[in-house]
């Protein structure tokens, strides 16, 4: 009797270990970790300012319309077309907003231009004393951006609104009508452009940029001793050049569950 107790104790002691062990290997779970959150290198969305300097390139035309006449030696359809160049700058101010690798934004800039020329009528006219001068010295624009970004780097598009002042000079000294007047008038027009801007630290940018507009003409009544003298001008184009910099302010923070 007593073997049988102790061979049914060794019997249950074996079965219980033999369960015991089946348990712990139900009861084990295999584990990953979840992978950690990475802020991307640089967050595009944000209200940025800043400024650019460059070159402008202006493409000056105006001619004589037929609606006046007295100095200047242009018959109607006659006139002039001039090219010049100068150094500009001044600010820009815009928002972007970042979805994964695309950057959508809207911007606006103001700059100051140097482009200027003269022109000596020695083509029409018996005298040839005539003098023709004109300037372009505010541009304006307000646009749209589409860009896409990799890492820290933005590659753009942007279109929209240009708008410039322009001015129209003319001296005519010698008789029998002379006179000398001038007006400026503010140009509306169109650009495209494109560009490059680097994330240099969490909040400065650099870049390179590259602009064409182009702009519809305006009448402008240039004052005689005998009568007015109109002119259609306009700067036919305007391209631009610039590098910039800007400073972006943080986007707002998102509480992430």
């Amino acid at each position: 009797m007593r073997n049988k107790l102790i061979a049914a104790f060794a019997c249950t002691t074996a079965l219980v270990s033999t369960g015991a062990a089946s348990a712990a290997d139900l009861g084990a779970r295999p584990y990953t970790k979840a992978p950690a959150y990475i802020e991307p290198l640089f967050n595009w969305t944000g209200l940025y300012v800043g400024g650019h300097i460059g070159g402008a390139w202006t493409n000056e035309q105006f001619i004589n319309n037929g609606n006046g006449g007295g100095f200047g030696d242009l018959v109607p359809g006659q006139g002039f077309r001039q090219r010049n160049s100068g150094v500009m700058g001044g600010a820009q101010i815009g928002y972007n907003w970042q979805a994964n690798n695309y950057v959508f934004g809207v911007e606006g800039t103001i700059a100051g231009l140097d482009n200027k020329g003269t022109v000596v009528n020695n083509v029409f006219g018996a005298a040839r004393d005539d003098i023709f001068t004109w300037r372009t010295n505010v541009l304006a624009t307000v646009v749209g951006r589409a860009g896409f970004a990799v890492q820290n780097n933005l590659f753009y598009f942007k279109g929209g609104y240009a708008g410039v002042n322009n001015r129209l000079n003319v001296s005519d000294t010698v008789g029998p009508f002379t006179g000398a007047g001038g007006q400026t008038h503010w140009a509306n027009g169109w650009t495209v452009g494109a560009g490059w801007e680097y994330g240099i630290t969490r909040n400065w940018i650099v870049g390179l940029e590259y602009n064409y507009a182009a702009f519809g003409g305006q009448t402008y009544q240039l004052g005689g001793t005998a009568a007015n003298y109109t002119f259609d001008a306009k700067p036919r184009d305007i391209q631009w050049a610039v590098v910039r910099a800007s400073y972006k302010f943080d986007a707002p923070v998102i509480a992430r569950y």
